[in-house]
């Protein structure tokens, strides 16, 4: 099937120009050639031919673009026609003429006339013949595979061509792909085409590939590759892989660091916990805390490591709880919490911060949660910087569930679950056994078992579990399967599943498997849990041989990149969510292994047989090393094709052996296994036969196959799961597509070309089209029985996302403006991450094949290629990248060998064309080789068109010239000592190679040298080398006088070729410069300009050849340069250099510098500044000033580099080269006039800024004159008395109650610093929610642009708010009160990063260039680039086009002299007291075995060295140090401070902890004014006294005078006029004494804080701050050592004198007394049963202590016997503290242990715990209950027992929260409370107790006494007489039992005797009685 489009004409085109077209059909486009200098009709009479896999649909979109052409700029585009297929799709062919429409959708007047075809194929499959598959009739019986068809249409046919019809263009992507070398992205598919134009097209080309890391200035970024390489790669050739090093396996620095702050509601009574963190197999211990189950910790652990990335990120950090541990026992275990390494390093910043992490007990996981523990963990590897969330002071109730430790998006709540590993069985196995008995037994008995024992081991978070040893068996079968048991989700990422071969000495690793949990579940609504298999999983490991010690065991154990396959396993993985509840259920994790049960064969797939093809097209570039040993090419996939056990068919399908006759063995030459083939017809060649090298050069040699190219192929039996390979192929394509439109357009952003959007908007038209082609692809992807559950579930959500990502790409294209590109381009890079992750198949099907250089029978260098790149398939999406092209490969050296420089050289570079498929598929496995070729087959298979030659004999060839123009390459690796190298480039084509000329010391060679390979033969069709020449290598290296010359990096290109019937002029010749990026190993090492053009030499010979007309170089012998029209056009341009002066000289050679000079030079030209004559005395130049002139470039992306070279000039005139600089950019350099034509400044209306905002309206006296471009407030005077209220109102904000206004004479710095860190941490706070609005908004919002609207007005809402709550803090703050209503305190900045990063280094016109010296490091030399810096130049310099526009010399004031750098200050040395304020550091790395540190400060400034050592802080991570220093010091000799933390040791040396450095200079001379902070407001006494020794009003008189502004003008009171802005507010001021006196400082303040806001000369000065500057160590490079908080204030000593440094020491803790009397408890739980009676009852006492204080714990004394849970007390407790109110904490100061030298001072949260007990005689007291009060806010206590319940203390009922420190004397009834048998809280008990805070002097005044003693005795409790013991007083106590109890029962019972005695009586008298009545007597 196939869509033809047959674009006739354009007409109606306005004016002459070039034109090209662009036609667009499903993402895929083509160009249309380039019609020259056309008019009005463009007669283009093209056809292009789309081939189509899945029927068109009705709503497809056609697209034609015309575009007037340029070779220079951007192709203007002309008018657009699109059209809807549905006509086409109905009527399979129409004509069009119409109409284009422009940009804006309005129809103009160009026509086009345009015929499309849609050839559908009707019917079935079965239109295939039979013979289009195989040549030969062994298919005929054969059924189709239905799998193949499945994802094809009826008919999509392979495409193979004859060479002959070549009338269509198949799509290809765009004029040419930039083969952007170096960038390491595989190839796209690109069908041949004609005559390309080298246009740089503006849609596709423009802009070429180059990530660019985030936020990257441009000009540091390299430029390569700017101008896209002007060649197109057809689709015979795959694109080259520049980075030659394995990265894997490269063991680093890394370091975890834990913080256990604290532990809360840990299960269990009374317990002394200690929190156990271990990481890998390293333990650390916090220390123990004693009777509580809410330890506070606060303890910091560091554990480094030197591993590779793998083993770090698979090491499981544990934290664990241990109950009662000391030296005797282990403790138990309470609850631990694990994680691995990766997760968190996969966090944003590689950490967590402040988190929860949720213990859970592994012994029984029936039992619920154990407790939290609250930690920051963090790993870093080296060059990682963390930025920790500023450290300040907690206050913020702990939110436990909102804050747990678990990556975002794992629920809470995890539950237990079942992993089941089930290990079916192995096939493979190397035959191995490194047991030297085993040898020796099979040397005597001559027993030939299998010599391997293997077993399988499963290793997943932390846990391992393995089956049963298979004795003696290549190809074991167990089924059983390995259980785990662990929380799910589990927070570790990988299992690693390992065969290993039991061995009595010791066992090995056969090889490794990670199972990647992500990619086996999704866990989405509609994912599904992890599920595996029954799959076969490939294990790659070292080479095969069999040998006693293998060097690369490494590899075997998952180190690194295997370079053989081991073996392959079949497992399968499944998941249970384990009830808990279940009571059968085992409640511990141990691993179990049992048996699985057994699975069929065929439930992996159908075995099918593959073919694979290789031809060798050329080998080249090998390693002279290997140069004399015959040479052959092994290729083996599995074990098919290997040598020392090469496999046939597997044994289930062996036939009988045919072995053909002896002729035939020997013309398969080599052949591994020669049995026949079911037809006879097929035996496997593995390997190329063997060839000796011939020299190419000194350090390369080739193979020389000429025309004769050797062949492999190889048969191999796989389970049948091409479709698994062909899902990601499709993503694969989509993500290559994806990756290079990305990088087209960040490359169009960094080189300024126009409209980067429109690029974006194709990319993700053409990512939404590919999305919905996988999903018509797939659809059709229905059961068969070999799919897995993974297989099903994964397609579902592999369609599931790529649905809707294409819908998000396409709401997101409507969403693209040019502002939002950058935030756009960073939402796709997302996209690009996922679609990776996608296409990443865990369950393998078809191993990856190894390509292998044999010498001497020793295997070499090898090459890996992954076997789904190669898979054919008929339709073209699901084609591998690699299947039927040309791939050139570069073999590396196995394992460890290839690490470091061995890794760079290239062992040999090989042109492979390989083709794997289905056997019966195998017809077109020639089709993409270069064509004109004959094929040799070996005797048996001569005739039969299937079967695969063993080689091919080009018939045809071309002869050819190359030209390689190479002008220059800059930010070379420098590779000898001096800093500089001795470049020169080698050129490697085909089998020549040549060499530019030497240039010595330099890193910036410009060789301008054309080098002519001549003689050139290429086998192949002339049309298809013009499309597809091979690829040209340039090395680049550094000649030594001695030895071999140093590799220095290496890159490639493509030439453009030009036939012998083309005409050699524009558009295509002659070729551009480009960029080409240098690689050396991964790192980049520069970059090359230089172009290649290809010449074909005609039958006229070199007559016709271009002339190489360039005069030959007299000066530098016969070498040729660069010709003109290659060259770039040539300006004059002026640079002048500013010459400022040297820094931090290191000695040359031992010997010192003395005499410096510093020479500047670019493309040949230069200047030398002024020698420096006694560089101690004064390191700066005399002469500020100077110039030279030289010709650049136009075109400012190829100017050349400008070198700065420092020499020493030494007696009898000998110069020593001190370092170098070369800046590889002057962009940032050159002087762009002033645009003249915006609205002019100084012609507008006053501005007028007001200070005091929104206030009711009195009296209007408006000045308002608006222009365009400022922001103009209205301004609004105040009446008088409002002033005056507000006055008094000066702090707090209206609507706050009084009592909440801060004392003046109470705030000090500190307030001022915390609410500043406040309002910062709000500020974080705001930023987060703001973006996170935002980009949730972006990307949900399908409903087009209102989304992202509301949330940008959010984010802005947000940012205003902020903006109005950091600035303008001055008197008439009040009346917009912020939210929080917090006590308005004068605030400072805050920045938690250094304040040169904040203010651009202060390199405003003062540049810092770091001189260099010493080779480059390479990684492992661990050398960094701070190593070879020797010093630092100081200048800056300007670059411009002469002449200079005259307005610039004209301005007033104009001195030549400086040319453009005017108003610059002198250089003359200048004596400054600079002040250091330090005030605290945080996260300091332990120095000492205990985990802590003894910090103290050490200062260094030139000579003056201070160290603080006897103000230490003992035994402190986080020390709060609050010290100034003073130190004098001139500039310019000494200017670099550095701020230095030492621990201080009792014994030995003290140790350096980490230290800062500070330029001071830049910040002295910075126009940003950073001497001293600019305060927010202006006062003259009390915290916020103004420190600078200048006042406002001085210091914007002064500004002004500098900048040459109007002004400053004062007047009327409370305003003042600079330039055209008028600033008012307030005109007094209030001494110490209340007087107000009128001042203009506060509107000079003003002004000077909106100084930024002024025409010209405007920037932002720099406020009052605290600058948070990371603490570095030489010893760790990269790794942050801690932090330190500081900032410095500069005083020149020749103005006035600045005041008393500010005092900011520490707050000293204030000490208070806390009485607590407990009165009474009741509802006490009753624990004894009595001895006697057995009535419950309680020996009640109550315990209390404060929280850090536990050695201080108080004990009432005993109630005994209560039998009510009532208990009487009166007792008083006292407990002394002190306390820091700011921090909320109360410190303690402590020797930790009888041996400690000194106290340690703690930090802990002020706590008080009561408890109740229940006292026991002879065994321990049982603790009944407890509840901690956190006095700065706890609940209020009840009135009345009764109302006193349990919610009080879990917080589930609103109480009011009270603080001790505001109320001083709270009384009330408080629950105290205690776990039960099923961890919930229960109500154990009430407490009346009364709590009194005095501060130590009240208490002084006022004593009490302990317990009930003097002074001010608490009276005896009344308590009950059976609170005696009963034995003391027996009678006392059974009258008081029977009394209480029996009472009433005694009173019932005395009552009824009497009654019954009563009747007894009446009826023992009552006959007496009755007889005497009856007798009358």
């Amino acid at each position: 099937m196939a869509l033809f489009v047959h674009l006739k004409t354009v007409s109606e085109l306005r004016g002459r120009s070039d034109r090209i077209a662009k036609v667009t059909f499903r993402g895929q486009s083509f160009h249309s050639r380039v019609l020259e200098n056309c008019a009005d009709v463009a007669d283009f009479d093209e056809t292009f031919r789309w081939p189509v896999a899945s029927s068109i649909d009705k709503n497809e979109l056609l697209e034609i673009q015309i575009f007037n052409y340029s070779k220079v700029f951007s192709n203007k585009l002309i008018g657009t026609f699109r059209m809807v297929l549905q006509k086409v799709v109905e009527e399979s062919h129409v004509e069009v003429a119409d109409t284009l429409m422009d940009d804006n959708n309005a129809v103009i007047k160009t026509s086009l006339n345009v015929e499309i075809r849609y050839q559908a194929i009707d019917g079935t499959m079965g239109s295939w013949d039979d013979g289009d598959f195989l040549g030969d009739e062994t298919l005929q019986e054969e059924e189709k595979d239905s799998q193949e068809t499945d994802g094809l249409l009826p008919g999509s046919r392979p495409s193979s061509r004859p060479p002959g019809e070549r009338s269509f263009r198949r799509a290809g992507r765009s004029v040419f792909s930039a083969m952007k070398l170096g960038k390491n992205r595989s190839h796209k598919e690109e069908p041949p085409r004609q005559d390309e134009p080298a246009v740089l097209e503006m849609d596709d080309l423009d802009h070429l590939a180059i990530r660019l890391g985030d936020g990257l200035d441009p000009d540091s970024v390299s430029l390569a590759s700017v101008t896209a390489l002007t060649t197109n790669v057809s689709n015979k050739r795959s694109k080259p892989d520049i980075k030659m090093e394995p990265s894997a396996g490269r063991p680093m620095d890394y370091q975890v660091s834990i913080t256990v702050i604290e532990a809360r509601q840990l299960v269990g009574l009374n317990m002394d916990p200690v929190v156990c963190v271990e990481v890998g197999d390293d333990k650390k211990y916090t220390s123990m805390k004693e009777s509580t189950n809410c330890p506070y910790y606060n303890e910091y652990f560091v554990f480094d490591f030197h591993v590779s990335p793998d083993v770090m990120f698979d090491k499981i950090i544990k934290i664990s709880v241990i109950h009662s541990k000391n030296l005797l026992r282990s403790g138990t275990l309470v609850g631990s919490f694990k994680m691995d390494v990766g997760t968190v390093y996969s966090q944003p910043e590689h950490q967590f911060h402040h988190k929860w992490a949720i213990l859970s007990d592994p012994d029984d996981i029936s039992a619920g949660l154990k407790g939290y523990v609250k930690c920051d963990v963090a790993v870093v590897g080296k060059g990682d910087n963390i930025k920790t969330p500023h450290k300040a002071n907690e206050t913020d109730e702990d939110d436990i569930e909102g804050n747990l430790l678990l990556p975002e998006g794992v629920p809470a709540e995890r539950q237990w679950a079942r992993f089941y590993v089930k290990i079916y069985r192995a096939e493979g196995l190397p035959r191995m056994n490194t047991s030297l008995m085993a040898n020796v037994k099979k040397a005597f008995i001559g027993e030939n078992k299998d010599l391997v024992d293997p077993y399988v081991q499963v290793f997943f978070a932390g846990q391992k579990g393995k089956t049963s040893v298979q004795k003696s068996s290549y190809e074991p079968l167990w089924n059983e399967q390995v259980v785990f048991t662990d929380l799910f989700p589990p927070l570790c990422k990988r299992i690693k599943v390992q065969i290993r071969d039991s061995d009595k000495v010791n066992d090995v690793a056969i090889g490794t498997h990670f199972i990647d949990l992500r990619k086996i579940s999704n866990d989405g609504d509609k994912g599904f849990l992890p599920t595996l298999g029954p799959a076969w999983v490939n294990m790659y490991g070292s080479t095969r041989n069999y040998t006693l010690l293998d060097e690369h065991q490494d590899l075997n154990e998952g180190l690194g990149e295997g370079v053989s396959f081991r073996a392959r396993l079949m497992l399968g993985l499944a998941v249970e969510i384990l009830d808990t509840s279940n009571p059968e259920l085992t409640s511990s994790t141990e691993v179990q292994v049992e048996q699985a049960t057994p699975v069929s064969e065929s439930c992996t797939g159908k075995t099918e047989e593959f073919f694979l093809f290789g031809a060798f097209l050329e080998a080249s570039m090998i390693d002279r090393k290997n140069g004399d040993k015959p040479i052959t090419f092994e290729v083996t996939i599995g074990n098919y094709g290997n040598e020392v056990d090469g496999l046939s068919r597997p044994q289930r399908h062996q036939p009988r052996k045919e072995h053909g006759d002896e002729e035939e063995v020997d013309l398969i030459q080599n052949s591994s296994d020669d049995e026949g083939d079911d037809s006879g017809d097929l035996a496997s060649v593995s390997s190329t036969p063997p060839m000796r090298p011939q020299i190419t050069d000194r350090n390369y040699f080739h193979l020389p196959y000429l025309e004769r190219k050797p062949c492999i192929y190889i048969k191999s039996w796989w389970p049948d799961q091409r479709r698994r390979l062909y899902n990601a192929n499709i993503m694969d394509h989509i993500a290559d597509k994806l990756e290079e439109g990305l990088n087209d357009v960040q490359e169009m952003i960094k080189t300024e070309k126009s409209y980067p959007e429109r690029r974006l908007r194709g990319v993700l038209e053409e990512l939404s089209s590919g999305c919905h082609r996988f999903l018509s692809l797939t659809d059709k992807d229905q059961g068969h029985s070999s799919r897995t559950r993974l297989d099903r579930e994964r397609l579902k959500s592999c369609m599931r996302e790529l649905e809707s990502m294409g819908q998000q790409a396409k709401s997101l294209r409507a969403q693209v403006k040019r502002h939002t590109v950058r935030d756009k381009l960073r939402l796709c890079q997302n996209f690009l991450q996922k679609l990776r992750f996608l296409a990443d198949e865990p369950q393998h099907s078809i191993p990856d094949v190894f390509i292998w250089m044999m010498s001497n029978n020793k295997r070499i260098a090898y090459a890996r290629v992954p076997s789904k790149d190669l898979l054919f398939s008929i339709a073209g999406e699901e084609l591998g990248k690699d299947c039927a092209k040309v791939k050139t490969l570069f073999l590396k050296l196995p394992g460890k060998r290839g690490f470091g420089s061995a890794g760079w050289t290239v062992q040999a570079k090989l042109e492979l064309y390989l083709w794997l498929g289905l056997s019966k598929q195998r017809k077109d496995f020639l089709c993409g080789l270069p064509c004109g070729f004959e094929e040799v087959k070996a005797a048996q298979g001569l005739g039969l068109h299937s079967f695969p030659p063993i080689s091919l004999v080009y018939t045809k060839k071309q002869a050819f010239q190359l030209r390689a123009h190479m002008y220059q390459a800059r930010s070379l690796f420098a590779a000898d000592s001096s800093g500089l190298s001795d470049p020169f480039a080698r050129v490697f084509f085909i089998n020549q190679s040549q060499c530019t000329e030497v240039l010595n010391e330099t890193l910036c060679p410009t060789w301008d040298q054309m080098l002519v390979f001549d003689n050139l033969e290429l086998y192949g069709e002339a049309q298809e080398l013009r499309d597809d020449p091979p690829i040209i290598v340039i090395e680049i290296y550094d000649q030594d006088s001695m030895g071999k010359a140093d590799f220095m990096g290496r890159t490639f290109a493509k030439p453009l070729v030009k036939m012998a019937d083309e005409a050699y002029c524009p558009p295509r010749f002659p070729p551009q410069l480009e960029y080409y990026q240098i690689y050396r190993g991964n790192a980049t090492a520069g970059d090359l300009l230089a172009a290649f053009e290809l010449l074909q030499i005609g039958p006229a010979g070199k007559a016709d050849l271009p002339p190489i007309n360039g005069p030959v170089d007299i000066d530098r012998g016969p070498i040729m340069p660069v010709p003109v029209g290659i060259r770039p056009v040539l300006s004059k341009y002026r640079v002048e250099v500013l010459f400022w002066g040297l820094r931090d000289l290191k000695r040359v050679n031992l010997a010192q510098v003395d005499r410096p000079r510093v020479d500047i030079e670019c493309a040949g030209k230069g200047v030398q500044s002024s020698l420096i004559h006694n560089y101690k005395k004064n390191p700066n130049f005399g002469t500020l000033v100077k110039w030279f002139e030289v010709d650049l470039p136009e075109n400012e992306l190829l100017h050349p580099p400008l070198n700065i070279r420092v020499v020493d000039c030494r007696a009898f005139g000998r110069y020593t080269l001190v370092g170098s600089h070369a800046v590889s950019s002057l962009r940032r350099f050159i002087y762009r006039p002033p645009d003249r034509s915006a609205p002019d400044w100084n012609a507008m209306g006053e501005v007028v800024v007001s200070m005091e905002p929104e206030v009711p309206v009195k009296k209007l006296e408006t000045m308002v004159k608006l222009d365009a471009t400022s922001d103009a407030v209205v301004k609004v005077d105040v009446t008088e008395e409002e002033k005056e209220k507000k006055k008094k109102k000066k702090k707090g904000t209206a609507e706050e109650p009084e009592d909440e206004e801060p004392d003046e004479s109470m705030l000090d710095w500190w307030s001022k610093y915390f609410a500043s860190i406040d309002t910062m941490k709000e500020q974080l706070r705001q930023e987060a929610s703001g973006t996170d609005l935002e980009e949730k908004e972006e990307v949900d919002s399908t409903e087009g642009l209102k989304g992202p609207m509301k949330g940008k007005e959010k984010a802005k809402a947000a940012k205003e708010d902020k903006k109005k709550r950091s600035q303008s803090p001055g008197p008439g703050q009040g009346v917009e009160a912020p939210e929080k209503k917090k006590p308005k305190i004068d605030e400072l900045k805050v920045y938690s990063k250094e304040l040169e990063s904040e203010f651009d280094n202060f390199e405003d016109w003062l540049h810092t260039f770091n001189l260099l010296r010493g080779k480059t490091g390479d990684d492992e030399d661990g050398s960094t680039e701070e190593e070879r810096i020797v010093g630092r130049f100081k200048g800056s310099l300007c670059v411009y086009k002469v002449p200079l526009p005259e307005d610039v010399s004209r301005e007033a004031g104009y001195d030549p002299t400086f040319g453009m750098f005017q108003g610059i200050p002198s250089n003359d040395p200048i004596n400054v007291l600079v002040r250091v304020y330090v005030v605290r550091a945080t996260d300091l790395h332990p120095a000492d075995i205990n985990g802590k540190a003894d910090p103290y400060i050490a200062i260094r400034l030139g000579k003056t060295d201070i160290r603080d050592k006897e103000n230490y802080i003992s035994k402190q991570l986080n020390p709060v140090f609050g010290k100034s220093f003073d130190i004098e010091a001139s500039f310019p000799m000494e200017s670099m401070l550095t701020v230095a933390i030492y621990d201080w040791d009792l014994v030995g040396t003290d140790d350096l902890i980490g230290e800062t450095k500070i330029d001071l200079e830049n910040r002295f001379y910075s126009k940003h004014r950073a001497t001293c902070g600019i305060a927010q407001t202006y006062s003259i006494h009390g915290y916020n006294i103004w420190r600078d020794p200048m006042k406002p009003s001085q210091i914007l008189t002064r500004l002004c005078k500098e900048g040459k502004v109007d002004g400053p003008h004062f007047g009327p009171p409370g305003r003042v006029k600079v330039a055209n802005r008028v600033f008012t507010g307030p005109s007094e001021i209030e001494d110490e004494n209340g007087q107000r006196r009128p001042t203009d400082e506060h509107v000079a303040l003003y002004a000077l804080r909106h100084w930024e806001d002024m025409p010209r000369v405007g920037c932002r000065l720099v406020p009052e701050h605290v600058e948070t500057r990371p603490l570095l160590n030489p010893d760790k490079p990269g790794i942050e050592q801690g932090r330190l908080e500081l900032w410095v204030d500069m005083f020149p000593m020749d103005m006035p004198a600045p005041g008393t440094p500010l005092d900011i020491s520490p707050r000293k803790p204030k000490k208070y007394e806390l009485r607590v009397i407990v009165w009474n408890t009741d509802e006490v739980v009753l624990e004894d049963d009595d001895f006697f009676t057995g009535e419950k009852s309680s020996d009640i006492f109550v315990r209390g202590w404060l929280k850090g204080q536990q050695e201080d714990k108080q004990d009432t004394d005993v109630h005994y016997h209560s039998l009510t849970g009532e208990g009487n007390f009166n007792w008083r407790y006292l407990f002394p503290f002190d306390y820091l109110a700011a921090e909320e904490r109360i410190v303690i100061s402590k020797k930790e242990s009888m041996f400690s030298w000194d106290e340690t001072e703690y930090k802990i949260p002020a706590r008080l715990t009561l408890q109740i007990w229940d006292a026991d005689h002879f065994s321990a007291d049982d603790f009944l209950g407890a509840i901690e009060l956190d006095l700065n806010r706890f609940p209020r206590g009840a009135k009345t027992a009764k109302q006193c319940t349990m919610e009080m203390a879990t917080g589930e009922v609103d109480v009011p929260l009270v603080s001790i420190f505001k109320q001083k004397r709270v009384k009330g009834w408080w629950p105290l409370l205690a776990r039960n048998e099923n961890d919930e809280f229960e109500l154990t008990g009430k407490v009346e107790a009364e709590l009194h805070l005095l501060t130590a002097e009240e208490a002084e005044k006022n004593p009490v006494g302990l317990a009930r003693s003097e002074p001010d005795p608490l009276e005896k409790p009344n308590r009950p007489d059976t609170a005696f013991v009963w034995f003391l007083n027996p009678l006392k106590s059974i009258k008081y039992l029977i009394c209480t109890r029996y009472k009433w029962l005694i009173v019932k019972i005395v009552l009824a005797l009497l009654g019954l005695l009563m009747l007894a009586l009446f009826l023992y008298s009552l006959p007496g009685y009755m007889v005497k009545k009856l007798l009358g007597a």
